[in-house]
Order: C-alpha cells, then sequence, then structure tokens
C-alpha cells in the first residue's frame, strides 16, 4: 500500500497530522471522508503521482491525527479548523499553493479551505457530497430518512456507546468490504472505528456541522462569496445525490464562479469502487480539460 510513499507525523500549530506522501510535480491534496482515514486514497494515490505531489493527511479527529480538544461550539471540529490545518500542513511541506481534493466530510474542509484561502488553492475538486449549509437547508423528509445519522451524530454522548459497542456491526463490516478496500487499509480503517477517541473525534465532526461549520457556509452566502477557483464535483451514480438533489451542479453553482462536473458509475467510496475513473477524472481536471 502506497509503494514509494513516506510515512510521517508532522506537528502543526493547532494538531499533529499522519501523513503519506510522495510524487513528483504540482502539489494536491486528498482529503478523506467518514469514516475512513488517509487509506482510503492507496488506489488512486499512485495514478496521480505519476505526474503530481500527492500528499494525504488524517483529518484531524480521525485516523491517528490528533484530536481537537473539546469546546461548547465544537470550534476545533470546524471545517475552518481543518482547512487550516491544510494550509499548514503544505507550507511546511514547501508548497504555497496546491490543488485540493475531499470526499465526504473531506469535502466541507476542501471546499472552507476554498473560500477561506482563495490565494493558496488553485483547484478544488468535491466528491460526493453539496455544501452543508445547502444540504441543512433543504432539508427534508426524504433526507432525513436517508442521513438520519447527522441528526443522532449532533447529539451528546449517545452516538459514541452506540457505535462502541459493535464498531463492525455499526459500520456493517464484511468480507465484501475489506476485499474492496484491500487487507492494509481495511485493517487501518477497522482500528480507527475501535479507537473510543478517533469515534469522538469523527462525531464531533458531524456536530460542528450542524453549528459552526453551517454558520461559517451561511454567512459566505451572506457576502457572496464564492470559489474563485476551478472547481469539479464528482458524484456517485450508485449513492443518493441525485436522488435528493436531483442536479447537483445546480445546487453548486451559486458557490463556485467555474464549475464543472459529472457522476461516476460507482457507489458512495468512489475511491475505493472506482479508483481508475476517479484518478482520470481528476487528472483531467487538474490539467485543463
Amino acid at each position: 500500500m502506497f509503494e514509494d510513499f513516506r510515512l510521517d507525523r508532522i506537528r502543526l500549530s493547532e494538531a499533529t497530522l499522519r501523513v503519506r506522501s510522495g510524487g513528483s510535480g504540482p502539489p494536491v491534496l486528498l482529503l478523506h471522508g467518514h469514516p475512513r482515514t488517509h487509506a482510503t486514497w492507496h488506489k488512486v494515490a499512485p495514478l496521480l503521482a505519476e505526474r503530481h505531489t500527492v500528499v494525504c493527511p488524517d483529518l484531524r479527529g480521525f485516523g491517528q491525527s490528533s484530536k481537537p480538544p473539546d469546546t461548547p461550539d465544537h470550534a476545533g471540529s470546524s471545517k475552518r479548523a481543518k482547512a487550516r490545518d491544510c494550509v499548514e500542513l503544505m507550507d511546511h511541506l514547501g508548497f504555497e499553493r496546491f490543488a485540493i481534493v475531499g470526499h465526504d466530510r473531506g469535502a466541507y474542509t476542501a471546499f472552507r479551505a476554498a473560500l477561506d484561502h482563495p490565494e493558496v488553492i488553485t483547484h478544488l475538486a468535491v466528491l460526493d457530497a453539496v455544501p452543508i449549509a445547502e444540504a441543512l437547508g433543504r432539508c427534508d423528509a426524504r433526507f432525513a430518512r436517508a442521513w438520519w445519522h447527522w441528526f443522532f451524530f449532533g447529539q451528546p454522548e449517545k452516538p459514541e456507546r452506540a457505535i462502541l459497542a459493535d464498531p463492525d456491526a455499526w459500520y456493517r463490516n464484511t468480507p465484501g468490504k475489506a476485499a474492496q478496500m484491500g487487507a492494509e487499509a481495511y485493517a487501518d480503517y477497522r482500528a480507527a472505528i475501535h479507537d473510543p477517541a478517533t469515534v469522538h473525534g469523527m462525531v464531533e465532526d458531524y456536530r460542528a456541522g450542524l453549528g459552526i461549520d453551517r454558520d461559517h457556509d451561511e454567512a459566505d452566502r451572506r457576502a457572496g462569496r464564492k470559489v474563485r477557483c476551478p472547481t469539479l464535483v464528482l458524484w456517485a451514480l450508485q449513492d443518493d445525490l441525485e436522488d435528493l438533489y436531483g442536479d447537483v451542479l445546480a445546487v453548486w453553482k451559486p458557490w463556485a464562479a467555474d464549475l464543472r462536473g459529472h457522476g461516476i458509475d460507482s457507489g458512495h467510496h468512489l475511491a475505493e469502487e472506482a479508483p481508475a475513473e476517479l484518478a482520470a477524472a481528476l487528472l483531467d481536471f487538474l490539467h485543463g480539460g
């Protein structure tokens, strides 16, 4: 897994991140979603590394990266705080500007990085997500039925107790999932979901989403801020984004000045289920296609 990539622990001003990096060329930062770690990218990263320097961290709160202290507003788990980590991490590695790709919860951090640091982010790609403010503002019975975990994870204490009672049952782990992910990535993911501190950190990400992250999105909406860099939106045709929103690009249009995107024939975890198609789409985007 990640042949010829380095594995480091990098101390930043607000967090210590576990980071995998490799390749050469223009830098691209890959951000995982819930409940994964950076290992979710192990099939895609080598394909991108043929033309790019590829950096894959565990987000703060996830995997083996440090966990932020709890506060009433969950600010340490906000996407704004995680975006600061991204910019500081890449600067530490010698990159003043870089492309950023985020899947699922990582897409919200990537989006926030592009809004908060327009002078740094050259390209933004978001996978299987719409902005948090859009998801919550459009919430209806269908959304609540399909994405009920957003609201359950927002409750105090109960989510952690429910998950940790039987993490493998909660996340529906099967031999098929292990085969799809690959043995090493699956072992890394299972270590994360069995660790109480990591489960708490992952749930805190959702608590921040229901409050402070939505507030940040709404403030940007009122101010008329948009992502300035080229933006690619990709979504899984076998997941429910089209069912919930119909025209996914129409949801994103108010947020990005230079927008394109399409669906990929895959389930939710595109990097594990359709790595070649995903890598091809990202390379086409990053090289002006």
